[in-house]
């Protein structure tokens, strides 16, 4: 019993050093420790979800209460890439089945995509799977990408206004391929509104990242 009790601290103290290393934007301590993790046996999922989630999960609250910025969400979000790079190998294939898919992409005309990077990084950090589309990315290429991978999610982002409308582009197209029965779509950006989002089709516009994932959340 007192050697179980020890592992269950060291598994502890694991999960708490990938969380603080995702906080304090420490890349090498998430590799390092969760290398440790495979070690020790830990399950890489438990490690993931009790360790660089919950670490990802404070960072999100404090950027969505403005206490940390883009820069230093950025920076965490490379720790907790480093520590995955680690831990999804070691996942089996099956233990992913049935996780919900999710596409980011800013749409064709804008290159601004610090906004889809962090949220890939909190939905990843959410338990989807994210396939990130890139940025300048014509409608048609994503409405086929959605099909192709039967998404569960697309998240559409634009930073300037002219490039608005190829929000209802993609889901003209989601419409005429077959995908927009299937695929939940949110839109984001500061040009955007939630009186755009009604009006286009979408079923929600992100007031940001955080705002994203709390929603998804909420309606899967």
């Amino acid at each position: 019993m007192e050697r179980e009790g020890e592992k269950q601290m060291a598994k502890e103290q694991i999960f708490e050093d990938l969380a603080n290393a995702v906080v304090n934007r420490d890349a090498g301590l998430a590799k390092n420790t969760a290398e440790l993790a495979l070690a020790e046996g830990v399950d890489p999922v438990e490690a993931i979800n009790e360790g660089l989630v919950r670490g990802m999960n404070a960072v999100g609250e404090r950027f969505a209460a403005r206490q940390v910025y883009l820069p230093q969400v950025l920076a965490s979000s490379r720790s907790l890439y480093a520590g995955l790079d680690v831990l999804l190998p070691a996942i089996p294939t099956d233990r992913l089945t049935g996780a919900k898919k999710a596409g980011t992409v800013v749409v064709e005309g804008d290159v601004h995509d610090i906004g889809k990077n962090i949220l890939r990084t909190l939905l990843t950090a959410s338990g989807y799977v994210v396939t990130d589309l890139g940025k300048d990315v014509p409608s048609d290429e994503v409405a086929e990408k959605v099909r192709e991978e039967s998404l569960d999610v697309l998240c559409v982002s634009t930073i300037m206004s002219p490039t608005m409308e190829r929000m209802p582009e993609i889901i003209d197209l989601l419409k005429e391929n077959g995908a927009r029965s299937h695929v939940t779509v949110t839109i984001g950006g500061p040009p955007t509104s939630h009186s755009f989002a009604e009006r286009i089709g979408a079923d929600h516009r992100d007031d940001n990242a955080q705002d994203a994932v709390d929603w998804l959340r909420s309606v899967q």
